[in-house]
């Protein structure tokens, strides 16, 4: 599994902004879909809101992709 590191300088990022930041998908159509489909899980949990905060910490999955939120 690819892991990568995000790390952000606000107190959270939405799921799907950081789903694009980090590149696992290229676009935010592609992201919404990604998490409607239950394709995403947060901290170990399917979610299905693409305006999820994810604060560091988080630990998101897509598609054998693992993004930590620093």
């Amino acid at each position: 599994m690819q892991e990568q590191t995000v790390n952000i300088t606000t107190e959270y990022i939405k799921l799907d902004a950081l789903l694009k930041f980090a590149g696992a998908v290229e676009t935010g159509g592609e992201a919404k879909q990604a998490v409607q489909e239950g394709q995403v899980t947060v901290n170990g949990e399917v979610c299905t809101m693409r305006g999820k905060k994810c604060r560091p910490g988080d630990v998101v999955v897509l598609d054998g992709m693992r993004i930590v939120v620093a």
